[in-house]
């Protein structure tokens, strides 16, 4: 499985667009300073993921994501039904 995700920063609320195979350990590298993009705005929380069968689709989904630049539409995602963070709960 592959994820395509959006972290808010709890300093800013600022939003980091990615994809990753392990979306556990890639908010820890985050979290951890790892990046230098997100290392001035840490703590990132996970608010929205989506769940694609490859790469190439999780990839272009982040692609597509990036390039809305509009916190309104990011929020109407987190809070939509699309959003499955809920099922990494666990």
């Amino acid at each position: 499985m592959f994820y395509s995700y959006i972290l808010q920063s709890e300093i800013d609320n600022s939003y980091y667009i990615g994809h990753s195979s392990d979306i556990k350990k890639r908010l820890e590298y985050h979290n951890q300073g790892l990046s230098a993009y997100t290392s001035k705005k840490i703590p990132w929380k996970l608010v929205y993921i989506e769940i694609f069968q490859t790469k190439k689709e999780a990839t272009q989904r982040e692609l597509f994501l990036k390039r809305q630049r509009n916190h309104s539409f990011y929020e109407r995602l987190i809070s939509s039904e699309s959003n499955k963070i809920h099922q990494m709960d666990n």
